[in-house]
Protein backbone atom coordinates (compact mmCIF):
# COMPACT_ATOMS: atom_id res chain seq x y z
CA UNK A 1 0.00 0.00 0.00
CA UNK A 2 1.06 3.44 -0.96
CA UNK A 3 1.47 5.07 2.49
CA UNK A 4 1.53 8.85 2.29
CA UNK A 5 3.91 9.63 5.08
CA UNK A 6 6.53 6.87 4.03
CA UNK A 7 9.85 7.88 4.45
CA UNK A 8 8.86 10.51 7.47
CA UNK A 9 10.76 9.67 10.70
CA UNK A 10 8.71 10.96 14.10
CA UNK A 11 10.84 10.94 17.25
CA UNK A 12 8.21 10.89 19.67
CA UNK A 13 9.10 12.08 23.84
CA UNK A 14 5.63 12.79 24.39
CA UNK A 15 3.34 10.93 27.24
CA UNK A 16 -0.40 11.03 28.03
CA UNK A 17 -2.94 11.58 25.24
CA UNK A 18 -2.18 14.65 23.48
CA UNK A 19 1.45 13.75 22.07
CA UNK A 20 0.66 10.58 21.47
CA UNK A 21 -2.53 11.22 19.31
CA UNK A 22 -0.59 13.39 17.17
CA UNK A 23 1.87 11.16 16.53
CA UNK A 24 -0.61 7.85 16.28
CA UNK A 25 -2.41 9.86 13.11
CA UNK A 26 1.43 10.40 11.53
CA UNK A 27 2.09 6.71 12.09
CA UNK A 28 -1.38 5.81 10.50
CA UNK A 29 -0.43 7.52 7.25
CA UNK A 30 3.04 5.66 7.05
CA UNK A 31 5.61 7.66 9.22
CA UNK A 32 8.04 5.69 11.17
CA UNK A 33 7.43 6.94 14.82
CA UNK A 34 9.72 5.82 17.35
CA UNK A 35 8.25 6.28 20.61
CA UNK A 36 10.94 6.88 23.48
CA UNK A 37 9.73 5.76 27.00
CA UNK A 38 11.45 5.91 30.29
CA UNK A 39 12.35 2.44 31.98
CA UNK A 40 8.80 2.88 33.49
CA UNK A 41 7.15 3.44 30.53
CA UNK A 42 4.72 6.14 29.69
CA UNK A 43 2.37 6.90 32.18
CA UNK A 44 -0.09 6.13 30.48
CA UNK A 45 0.57 2.11 30.81
CA UNK A 46 -0.12 2.62 34.32
CA UNK A 47 -3.39 5.00 34.44
CA UNK A 48 -6.93 3.83 34.56
CA UNK A 49 -8.21 0.49 36.04
CA UNK A 50 -9.23 -1.39 32.42
CA UNK A 51 -6.57 -4.19 31.62
CA UNK A 52 -6.68 -5.99 28.79
CA UNK A 53 -3.94 -8.80 29.06
CA UNK A 54 -2.08 -7.15 31.34
CA UNK A 55 -2.20 -4.17 29.51
CA UNK A 56 -3.76 -0.44 30.12
CA UNK A 57 -6.70 0.43 27.58
CA UNK A 58 -5.77 3.82 27.72
CA UNK A 59 -2.39 3.30 26.53
CA UNK A 60 -3.55 1.08 23.73
CA UNK A 61 -6.41 3.11 22.35
CA UNK A 62 -3.85 6.03 21.52
CA UNK A 63 -0.23 4.50 20.80
CA UNK A 64 -0.63 2.26 17.74
CA UNK A 65 2.10 2.79 14.95
CA UNK A 66 4.75 3.23 16.38
CA UNK A 67 8.14 1.17 18.16
CA UNK A 68 8.52 1.69 21.60
CA UNK A 69 12.30 2.59 22.29
CA UNK A 70 13.67 2.75 26.41
CA UNK A 71 15.84 5.33 27.21
CA UNK A 72 16.52 6.87 30.07
CA UNK A 73 17.33 10.58 29.66
CA UNK A 74 18.17 11.36 33.25
CA UNK A 75 21.36 9.94 32.07
CA UNK A 76 24.41 10.70 29.83
CA UNK A 77 24.41 7.82 28.03
CA UNK A 78 20.41 8.03 27.57
CA UNK A 79 20.52 11.74 26.66
CA UNK A 80 23.27 10.75 23.81
CA UNK A 81 21.14 8.53 22.43
CA UNK A 82 18.15 10.68 21.98
CA UNK A 83 20.32 13.64 20.26
CA UNK A 84 21.43 10.75 17.97
CA UNK A 85 18.03 9.19 17.16
CA UNK A 86 16.82 13.26 16.97
CA UNK A 87 19.55 13.90 14.42
CA UNK A 88 17.89 11.30 11.84
CA UNK A 89 14.56 12.51 12.17
CA UNK A 90 12.41 14.44 10.68
CA UNK A 91 9.65 15.62 13.06
CA UNK A 92 10.50 15.48 16.85
CA UNK A 93 7.44 15.77 19.74
CA UNK A 94 7.56 16.73 23.43
CA UNK A 95 4.99 17.46 26.06
CA UNK A 96 7.01 18.38 28.78
CA UNK A 97 6.21 21.51 31.04
CA UNK A 98 8.47 24.17 29.57
CA UNK A 99 12.42 23.83 30.67
CA UNK A 100 12.34 19.74 31.29
CA UNK A 101 13.40 19.34 27.39
CA UNK A 102 16.52 21.56 27.73
CA UNK A 103 17.21 20.43 30.93
CA UNK A 104 17.43 16.27 29.99
CA UNK A 105 19.37 17.96 26.83
CA UNK A 106 16.61 17.25 24.00
CA UNK A 107 15.56 21.37 23.65
CA UNK A 108 14.86 23.03 20.61
CA UNK A 109 18.18 24.96 20.66
CA UNK A 110 20.09 21.82 20.58
CA UNK A 111 18.45 19.73 18.39
CA UNK A 112 18.33 22.27 15.86
CA UNK A 113 21.65 23.10 15.54
CA UNK A 114 22.52 19.01 15.21
CA UNK A 115 19.77 18.60 12.81
CA UNK A 116 18.78 22.03 11.02
CA UNK A 117 16.14 20.83 8.95
CA UNK A 118 14.18 19.20 12.29
CA UNK A 119 10.47 20.28 12.70
CA UNK A 120 10.55 20.36 16.55
CA UNK A 121 6.80 20.40 18.17
CA UNK A 122 6.25 21.59 21.73
CA UNK A 123 3.05 21.11 23.55
CA UNK A 124 2.21 22.07 27.26
CA UNK A 125 -0.60 23.16 29.25
CA UNK A 126 -0.61 26.97 29.56
CA UNK A 127 2.40 27.23 27.02
CA UNK A 128 5.93 28.28 27.00
CA UNK A 129 5.28 32.36 27.87
CA UNK A 130 3.26 33.80 30.89
CA UNK A 131 2.56 33.44 34.67
CA UNK A 132 1.07 29.63 34.08
CA UNK A 133 3.55 27.98 31.56
CA UNK A 134 5.54 25.99 34.69
CA UNK A 135 2.37 24.66 36.47
CA UNK A 136 1.02 20.79 35.29
CA UNK A 137 -2.08 20.60 33.71
CA UNK A 138 -4.06 17.73 32.02
CA UNK A 139 -7.38 17.72 30.12
CA UNK A 140 -9.71 18.93 33.24
CA UNK A 141 -7.81 21.71 34.59
CA UNK A 142 -7.23 22.99 31.04
CA UNK A 143 -11.10 23.00 30.11
CA UNK A 144 -11.98 24.79 33.42
CA UNK A 145 -8.94 27.33 32.48
CA UNK A 146 -10.05 27.61 28.98
CA UNK A 147 -13.69 28.22 29.88
CA UNK A 148 -15.17 25.38 28.22
CA UNK A 149 -16.13 24.05 31.75
CA UNK A 150 -18.07 27.19 32.07
CA UNK A 151 -20.34 26.62 29.24
CA UNK A 152 -21.26 22.99 30.31
CA UNK A 153 -24.06 22.45 32.17
CA UNK A 154 -27.17 24.09 33.59
CA UNK A 155 -28.44 26.41 35.94
CA UNK A 156 -28.55 23.63 38.65
CA UNK A 157 -25.38 21.32 37.49
CA UNK A 158 -23.23 24.18 37.97
CA UNK A 159 -20.30 24.23 35.18
CA UNK A 160 -19.10 20.79 34.12
CA UNK A 161 -16.39 19.54 32.45
CA UNK A 162 -17.21 17.47 28.72
CA UNK A 163 -17.42 14.19 28.46
CA UNK A 164 -15.12 13.29 26.46
CA UNK A 165 -11.22 14.85 26.54
CA UNK A 166 -11.96 18.21 24.89
CA UNK A 167 -8.51 19.49 25.38
CA UNK A 168 -6.22 16.25 25.01
CA UNK A 169 -8.03 15.61 21.14
CA UNK A 170 -8.67 19.39 20.36
CA UNK A 171 -4.81 20.28 20.90
CA UNK A 172 -2.68 17.58 18.44
CA UNK A 173 -5.31 18.23 15.21
CA UNK A 174 -3.72 21.89 15.51
CA UNK A 175 -0.59 20.71 15.97
CA UNK A 176 -0.23 17.90 13.81
CA UNK A 177 -1.36 21.11 11.44
CA UNK A 178 1.22 23.17 12.57
CA UNK A 179 3.71 20.56 11.50
CA UNK A 180 2.04 19.59 8.01
CA UNK A 181 2.63 23.80 7.08
CA UNK A 182 5.89 23.77 8.38
CA UNK A 183 7.39 20.24 6.31
CA UNK A 184 5.58 22.44 3.31
CA UNK A 185 8.27 25.56 4.16
CA UNK A 186 10.88 23.52 4.74
CA UNK A 187 10.85 22.19 0.60
CA UNK A 188 11.55 25.64 -0.40
CA UNK A 189 13.88 26.84 2.80
CA UNK A 190 15.64 23.78 3.86
CA UNK A 191 15.24 24.51 7.08
CA UNK A 192 13.13 23.80 10.25
CA UNK A 193 11.28 25.56 13.01
CA UNK A 194 9.77 25.03 16.19
CA UNK A 195 5.60 24.13 16.28
CA UNK A 196 4.58 25.74 19.71
CA UNK A 197 0.67 24.93 20.89
CA UNK A 198 -0.76 25.19 24.43
CA UNK A 199 -3.67 23.05 25.44
CA UNK A 200 -5.25 26.11 27.02
CA UNK A 201 -4.86 28.18 23.34
CA UNK A 202 -6.30 24.99 21.50
CA UNK A 203 -9.10 24.82 23.61
CA UNK A 204 -10.27 28.65 23.85
CA UNK A 205 -9.55 28.72 19.44
CA UNK A 206 -11.89 24.96 19.56
CA UNK A 207 -14.79 26.97 21.41
CA UNK A 208 -15.13 29.04 18.45
CA UNK A 209 -18.05 30.71 17.51
CA UNK A 210 -18.95 31.24 20.95
CA UNK A 211 -16.67 33.69 21.73
CA UNK A 212 -17.98 35.68 19.44
CA UNK A 213 -20.99 36.37 21.98
CA UNK A 214 -18.62 37.63 24.66
CA UNK A 215 -16.65 39.88 21.94
CA UNK A 216 -20.53 41.26 20.91
CA UNK A 217 -21.95 41.76 23.99
CA UNK A 218 -19.52 41.40 26.88
CA UNK A 219 -21.17 38.45 28.56
CA UNK A 220 -20.81 34.67 28.79
CA UNK A 221 -23.25 32.61 27.22
CA UNK A 222 -25.40 31.07 29.52
CA UNK A 223 -25.15 27.31 30.82
CA UNK A 224 -28.08 25.86 29.25
CA UNK A 225 -27.52 22.04 29.27
CA UNK A 226 -28.28 20.59 26.12
CA UNK A 227 -30.52 23.57 24.84
CA UNK A 228 -28.62 26.77 22.71
CA UNK A 229 -28.78 30.31 23.75
CA UNK A 230 -29.88 31.90 20.71
CA UNK A 231 -31.38 28.96 18.85
CA UNK A 232 -35.25 27.56 19.72
CA UNK A 233 -35.65 24.57 19.53
CA UNK A 234 -32.05 23.01 19.95
CA UNK A 235 -31.94 20.38 22.54
CA UNK A 236 -32.92 16.68 23.77
CA UNK A 237 -36.92 15.70 24.65
CA UNK A 238 -37.75 12.90 26.82
CA UNK A 239 -39.81 9.48 24.44
CA UNK A 240 -42.63 7.48 25.89
CA UNK A 241 -39.92 4.69 26.45
CA UNK A 242 -37.66 6.67 28.49
CA UNK A 243 -34.87 7.61 25.82
CA UNK A 244 -33.99 10.33 24.44
CA UNK A 245 -33.82 12.53 20.91
CA UNK A 246 -31.93 15.52 19.83
CA UNK A 247 -33.52 17.73 17.73
CA UNK A 248 -32.68 21.15 15.85
CA UNK A 249 -34.56 23.91 13.88
CA UNK A 250 -32.41 26.71 13.28
CA UNK A 251 -34.72 28.26 10.65
CA UNK A 252 -37.90 28.69 9.39
CA UNK A 253 -37.91 25.69 7.48
CA UNK A 254 -36.53 23.48 9.81
CA UNK A 255 -39.11 24.47 12.40
CA UNK A 256 -41.92 24.22 9.82
CA UNK A 257 -41.29 20.29 9.47
CA UNK A 258 -40.29 19.37 13.14
CA UNK A 259 -44.11 21.29 14.32
CA UNK A 260 -45.72 19.35 11.62
CA UNK A 261 -43.81 15.75 11.89
CA UNK A 262 -44.61 15.71 16.11
CA UNK A 263 -47.96 16.91 15.53
CA UNK A 264 -47.60 20.10 17.34
CA UNK A 265 -49.99 22.23 15.24
CA UNK A 266 -50.67 24.71 18.30
CA UNK A 267 -47.22 25.89 18.31
CA UNK A 268 -47.41 25.99 14.93
CA UNK A 269 -50.46 28.01 15.20
CA UNK A 270 -48.97 30.74 17.86
CA UNK A 271 -48.46 34.07 16.22
CA UNK A 272 -45.48 34.35 18.84
CA UNK A 273 -43.43 31.31 17.54
CA UNK A 274 -43.76 32.55 13.46
CA UNK A 275 -40.57 33.37 13.73
CA UNK A 276 -37.15 32.84 15.19
CA UNK A 277 -36.72 35.93 16.96
CA UNK A 278 -40.36 34.62 18.70
CA UNK A 279 -39.60 30.96 19.24
CA UNK A 280 -36.52 32.58 21.26
CA UNK A 281 -38.06 34.73 23.13
CA UNK A 282 -40.94 31.79 23.91
CA UNK A 283 -38.32 29.28 24.87
CA UNK A 284 -40.16 27.56 27.24
CA UNK A 285 -43.68 27.56 25.09
CA UNK A 286 -41.70 26.17 22.41
CA UNK A 287 -39.69 23.38 24.97
CA UNK A 288 -43.18 22.53 26.73
CA UNK A 289 -45.21 21.84 23.36
CA UNK A 290 -42.66 19.77 22.24
CA UNK A 291 -41.32 17.87 25.47
CA UNK A 292 -45.31 16.88 25.33
CA UNK A 293 -44.98 15.82 21.46
CA UNK A 294 -42.59 13.79 22.41
CA UNK A 295 -43.78 11.94 25.17
CA UNK A 296 -46.11 10.08 23.33
CA UNK A 297 -44.86 7.85 21.66
CA UNK A 298 -41.50 5.91 21.50
CA UNK A 299 -37.91 6.55 20.00
CA UNK A 300 -38.22 4.43 16.97
CA UNK A 301 -41.65 5.68 16.32
CA UNK A 302 -40.46 8.88 16.12
CA UNK A 303 -36.56 7.93 14.34
CA UNK A 304 -39.18 7.01 11.53
CA UNK A 305 -41.18 9.38 11.60
CA UNK A 306 -39.00 12.09 11.84
CA UNK A 307 -36.65 11.00 9.28
CA UNK A 308 -39.48 10.38 6.83
CA UNK A 309 -39.96 13.97 7.52
CA UNK A 310 -36.48 15.15 6.72
CA UNK A 311 -36.58 16.71 10.27
CA UNK A 312 -32.89 17.47 11.51
CA UNK A 313 -32.58 15.54 15.14
CA UNK A 314 -30.66 12.15 16.40
CA UNK A 315 -31.17 9.38 18.68
CA UNK A 316 -29.43 9.98 21.89
CA UNK A 317 -27.09 6.76 21.49
CA UNK A 318 -25.64 4.48 23.40
CA UNK A 319 -22.19 3.34 23.45
CA UNK A 320 -23.67 -0.19 21.97
CA UNK A 321 -25.26 1.70 19.48
CA UNK A 322 -22.78 3.55 17.98
CA UNK A 323 -20.42 1.38 17.20
CA UNK A 324 -22.92 -1.57 16.58
CA UNK A 325 -23.73 0.91 13.82
CA UNK A 326 -22.89 -0.60 10.60
CA UNK A 327 -21.35 2.32 8.90
CA UNK A 328 -19.15 3.29 11.90
CA UNK A 329 -17.87 -0.21 11.81
CA UNK A 330 -17.30 -0.43 7.90
CA UNK A 331 -15.60 3.01 8.31
CA UNK A 332 -14.33 3.34 11.45
CA UNK A 333 -13.11 0.59 13.33
CA UNK A 334 -10.30 -1.37 12.99
CA UNK A 335 -8.81 -4.78 14.40
CA UNK A 336 -5.47 -5.86 15.31
CA UNK A 337 -3.90 -8.62 17.19
CA UNK A 338 -1.55 -7.89 19.93
CA UNK A 339 1.15 -9.89 21.94
CA UNK A 340 -0.69 -9.39 25.05
CA UNK A 341 -3.66 -7.93 24.61
CA UNK A 342 -4.72 -10.36 22.03
CA UNK A 343 -7.49 -9.03 19.49
CA UNK A 344 -7.84 -5.22 19.99
CA UNK A 345 -10.51 -3.14 18.09
CA UNK A 346 -9.40 0.47 17.90
CA UNK A 347 -11.02 3.84 16.58
CA UNK A 348 -9.34 3.74 13.35
CA UNK A 349 -8.15 7.10 11.58
CA UNK A 350 -11.32 8.78 10.04
CA UNK A 351 -9.33 11.08 7.64
CA UNK A 352 -10.21 8.59 4.18
CA UNK A 353 -7.70 9.42 1.43
CA UNK A 354 -9.06 8.12 -1.81
CA UNK A 355 -5.05 7.11 -2.69
CA UNK A 356 -3.06 7.12 0.50
CA UNK A 357 -5.83 5.51 3.07
CA UNK A 358 -4.38 5.12 6.57
CA UNK A 359 -3.56 1.84 7.70
CA UNK A 360 -3.15 -0.02 11.04
CA UNK A 361 0.63 -1.88 10.42
CA UNK A 362 1.07 -3.00 13.63
CA UNK A 363 -0.31 -2.87 17.28
CA UNK A 364 0.27 -0.39 20.41
CA UNK A 365 4.49 -1.69 20.61
CA UNK A 366 5.29 -3.47 24.15
CA UNK A 367 7.57 -1.37 26.28
CA UNK A 368 11.03 -1.19 24.96
CA UNK A 369 9.74 -4.19 22.43
CA UNK A 370 11.99 -1.95 19.53
CA UNK A 371 15.42 -0.83 21.43
CA UNK A 372 17.67 -3.47 20.12
CA UNK A 373 16.01 -3.10 16.30
CA UNK A 374 15.96 0.91 16.44
CA UNK A 375 19.51 1.03 17.96
CA UNK A 376 21.05 -1.30 15.41
CA UNK A 377 19.48 0.93 12.91
CA UNK A 378 21.99 3.78 13.68
CA UNK A 379 25.02 1.75 13.99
Amino acid sequence: MNNALHGLRVIDFTQNVAGPVATMLLGDFGADVIKIEPPEGDVMRKTGETRVGGEAAYFLSVNRNKRSVVLDLDTPNGRQTAQQLAATADVVFENFRPGVAERLGIGYDTLRDMNPGLIYCSTSAFGRTGPDTARPGMDPVVQAMAGVMQLTGDKDSGPLKSGVAFADVMTPLLSLFGVMVSLHARQATGTGQRVDVAMLDASIFGMMPREAFYFCTGGTPPRMGNAHYEIVPYNTYRTSDGRHIMVIAHNDKFWRILAEATGARALLQDPRLADKAGRHGHRHIVDAGLAQAFLAHSLEHWQRVLTQAGAMFAPVRTFDEVFNDPGVRERLLVHVEHPKAGQLTLVGNPIQLSGNPPQVRYPPPLLGQHTEEVLREMR
